[in-house]
C-alpha cells in the first residue's frame, strides 16, 4: 500500500470498534498522516474485512495484534494477515528467539506468495509499564535496560525494528543502528493528558530523539477537528526533523 505522504511519521491509533467511525476517520486523515494503527479492539470487532475497507480508502495500515504464542501458531497467524498487505505487523519479543525467527520467516514469504512484504516490528515493554511494574512480573532489569536487551534480540532474529517508549529511542539507535526502526507510542502533544501512558514525550521531542514513527491516538481521534490536529502535529514534527 503506497503512503499518500511517505515522509509523515504519524500513525493514528484507531481506538474504536465502530466500523463507520473508523472509515470516517480514515477518509478525513488519509492525506494528513502516514498511516493508521489498527489494534485488537477494531480487529476483533470487524475482522480482516473491516481492515480491508480502511485500506481500500487509501490508508496504509499497521496491524497491531502483538502476536505471542508458540512459533508455528505465530507464523501461521502472520501468514493469514499477508493478503491484506499491511505495511507493518508486530509480535511480542518476549515470545523468544524461536518464535521471532519463525515470524521473520513467515513475513519473508510475502513476495513469493504475491504480496508486498510488511515490516515486522517487535514489542518491547508497553508504555503503560514502569520499573515497579516489570519488577512485579519477575524481570530484574529496569525498564530501559530491558527494552535495549529486547531490541538487540529482535535485531539478531531479523526483525525490522521495535515498539518502544520515546525515552528509549536514542539508546536503541545507538545499540542497533539508525536503520533499525523505532515505532513510538506514548506520544502526547503539549496540553494533552497522559491518560494511561507513563513514559511519554511530545511529537517534536520524539522526532528529535530519532523516532521513525509516532503512534498517536486520542489526541487526534477524539479531537473536535481531527484533520486540523493531525496537520498541526505534522507541521511540528516536520520542522523538528529539519532542525
Amino acid at each position: 500500500m503506497t503512503n499518500n505522504n511517505p515522509y509523515n511519521p504519524t500513525l493514528v491509533a484507531l481506538d474504536t470498534a465502530n466500523l463507520a467511525t473508523a472509515l470516517n476517520l480514515a477518509e478525513q486523515l488519509k492525506d494528513k498522516v502516514g498511516g493508521m494503527k489498527v489494534g485488537m479492539e477494531f480487529f476483533y470487532a470487524n475482522g480482516p474485512q473491516g481492515v480491508k475497507q480502511i485500506i481500500d480508502i487509501g490508508m496504509p495500515i499497521f496491524i497491531d495484534l502483538k502476536l505471542s504464542d508458540i512459533p508455528n501458531t505465530v507464523a501461521a497467524g502472520l501468514r493469514s494477515l499477508l493478503p491484506l498487505e499491511p505495511f507493518m505487523l508486530n509480535v511480542h519479543i518476549l515470545g523468544g528467539r524461536e518464535m521471532l525467527e519463525a515470524a521473520v520467516a513467515a513475513v519473508n514469504e510475502a513476495e513469493k506468495l504475491g504480496f508486498e512484504r510488511p515490516m515486522l516490528i517487535g514489542v518491547t515493554i508497553v508504555t503503560s509499564m514502569q520499573d515497579d511494574d516489570i519488577s512485579e512480573i519477575g524481570i530484574t532489569r529496569n525498564a530501559s535496560d530491558q527494552v535495549i536487551h529486547l531490541a538487540k534480540l529482535a535485531q539478531e532474529c531479523g526483525l525490522d525494528g521495535v515498539v518502544c517508549s520515546p525515552h528509549e529511542i536514542a539508546a536503541i539507535k545507538q545499540a542497533c543502528g539508525q536503520a533499525f526502526k523505532t515505532i513510538v507510542p506514548g506520544i502526547r502533544p503539549k496540553g494533552v493528558a497522559a491518560d494511561d501512558q507513563k513514559r511519554i514525550m511530545t511529537p517534536d521531542e520524539a522526532i528529535g530523539q530519532g523516532a521513525d514513527y509516532l503512534v498517536i491516538g486520542r489526541a487526534i481521534t477524539r479531537s473536535e477537528q481531527p484533520m486540523a490536529t493531525a496537520e498541526k502535529i505534522w507541521q511540528s514534527v516536520r520542522y523538528a526533523d529539519l532542525d
